[in-house]
């Protein structure tokens, strides 16, 4: 296990010089970030998530991070309807690796922030320091219909968010007993020990999309996760969106890191990529899970017309899920990685297909090409 400092940067850093950080994005959950029927889509069981963790670790990718799921969007599929819970997931990926960050993805309105606090804290010191913290503030009104808790209106999901992480961020840092009166959430007598392991906090990320979404990240977190339309289009998309998040964090006296998210479909030629993109990403999407998804945010053909829905679920299906959609070669991927961070981004969250099959040529191929950029170090 590599020696922990206690400073907050070189937790933010992952403990390492690579300018792009690259990982794993939603391996705990079936079919991972690809909407799709065909039969070698990845299953999100415990075992290949375990060999993924050690495989990504041994090579030296940055980060797992993981979706908060806790039902299916339907489908021939279900797609997600197999979840591993990501708290948990990521205490037995820590026990399992030596120096990558594990996250956990907590939805603040279902976790009570003192227990998030603690289950947190446990992470850290299994991991010693590399245990991060993705908050969510709302998602699917039928996930929460389960719990029986009420999403609350827009902004006030944030209003409430903002209490929460407050209370956590005192469990980690107060060694007083003290107490919290907000407008939600009212604690008398808290006391909360150990501590985070090194003297700092967990690296905390967010991805709010609206205005008052991104002024919480900004306020609050260390990462901002960018998936928003412009991001997922293209890679200039990116860089202004990066642009657009530095100068706003500066308004609040903050820097603050961005990081989005794509899908990778790397092979030795460009027509092998493409055909496999087509293949399963539109020829054998999951197209009832789709509409699954689009449903969820009330979009439907009823709503805005069959010819805009068919174009809304095509781009869905190609885009949206599983973010921009890096296919190609390996000195194709790689420069389209290497323009992003130019542009500023600092980290991605990457998905495969099935990441224990394709993950292992991705290493070998474009990582050696993204440190020959000068966007990662050797290892």
């Amino acid at each position: 296990m590599l020696a922990r400092s206690a400073s907050m940067r070189d937790r933010i850093a992952m403990y390492n010089g690579n300018a792009l950080k690259i990982g794993l994005f939603g391996a705990n959950c079936s079919s991972g970030r690809s909407a799709t029927t065909v039969p070698e889509r990845w299953s999100a069981n415990w075992e290949d998530c375990l060999a993924l963790a050690r495989l990504a670790d041994d090579a030296g990718l940055d980060f797992m991070l993981p979706i908060a799921r806790w039902k299916g969007y339907g489908g021939s599929t279900d797609f997600h309807g197999v979840s591993l819970e990501s708290i948990t997931w990521a205490v037995g990926l820590l026990c399992a690796t030596k120096r990558m960050t594990v996250f956990g993805t907590v939805h603040a309105p279902l976790f009570h922030p003192l227990i998030a606090a603690k289950e947190f804290v446990t992470a850290d010191h299994i991991g010693q320091g590399r245990v991060g913290v993705n908050i969510v503030c709302g998602w699917n009104e039928g996930e929460f219909d389960m719990f029986g808790v009420r999403q609350r209106e827009h902004d006030m999901r944030y209003a409430y968010a903002q209490e929460w992480v407050d209370i956590v961020k005192a469990a980690w840092q107060r060694d007083d007993t003290f107490d919290f009166d907000g407008a939600f959430l009212q604690l008398h007598g808290v006391r909360a020990f150990p501590k985070p392991c090194g003297g700092t906090r967990p690296l905390m990320m967010n991805a709010g999309s609206s205005d008052i979404g991104q002024a919480f990240a900004l306020r609050n977190c260390d990462a901002f996760f960018v998936a928003t339309v412009g991001s997922r289009k293209s890679l200039a998309g990116n860089a202004a969106k990066v642009a657009e998040i530095k100068a706003q964090a500066q308004t609040f006296g903050r820097e603050i890191e961005v990081f989005t998210v794509g899908q990778v479909i790397c092979r030795p030629t460009q027509r092998e990529a493409d055909d496999y993109y087509q293949h399963v990403i539109i020829d054998n999407a999951d197209w009832g899970a789709i509409d699954g998804m689009l449903a969820n945010k009330s979009i439907t053909p009823q709503s805005i017309g069959a010819q805009e829905y068919d174009a809304r679920r095509r781009y869905f299906a190609s885009h949206a899920v599983g973010g921009y959609p890096f296919v190609g070669t390996p000195d194709k991927v790689a420069e389209e990685l290497t323009i992003i961070s130019h542009g500023g981004v600092r980290g991605i969250g990457l998905s495969f297909v099935n990441y224990l099959a394709e993950v292992p040529y991705f290493c070998d191929e474009v990582l050696p090409r993204l440190v020959h950029a000068g966007v990662r170090v050797a290892r």
